[in-house]
């Protein structure tokens, strides 16, 4: 296969835009676990207790999909560097561990998308439980 120096340069904005997006999930549980923190002070429902464990997770998988997503993008460069050196293979192979990190970043990120539908599984319950008249546990 035929690597020039403008392949890898085409996952710049692919990765950029990534690591924009799992940003932009982290803003908004930083957001929700202040929120949530708020309101456990106030009132100790059991509720919460289930949504900070499912928070703290999706925390760390956020924290690994940046982190996966940032290394992509480092490697990339560098793959760039070794292919304006001259150095084709190594070029190569770098890219090619730099394409296998974005799917492990991409891959996490489905992971966090299924944990935020348990999230919201817990709402639902909750909301079903005051529709349906049950008290709430405390």
């Amino acid at each position: 296969m035929e690597i020039t120096l403008s392949t890898p340069a085409l996952l710049f904005p692919a990765i950029s835009l990534l690591l924009l997006a799992f940003t932009n999930r982290f803003l908004t549980l930083a957001n929700l676990i202040r929120d949530l923190h708020a309101r456990y002070k106030v009132d100790h429902n059991e509720i919460f207790v289930g949504q900070i464990a499912n928070l703290k997770y999706r925390i760390r998988l956020i924290r690994d999909m940046q982190a996966c997503g940032v290394t992509s993008l480092l490697l990339c460069t560098v793959s760039m560097f070794a292919l304006f050196s001259g150095w084709l293979e190594i070029g190569k192979w770098i890219f090619g561990f730099s394409l296998i990190l974005m799917m492990i970043a991409l891959g996490i990120s489905l992971r966090e998308i299924q944990v935020s539908v348990v999230a919201l599984d817990l709402h639902i319950q909750d909301m079903e439980q005051i529709i349906a008249g049950v008290p709430q546990k405390k």
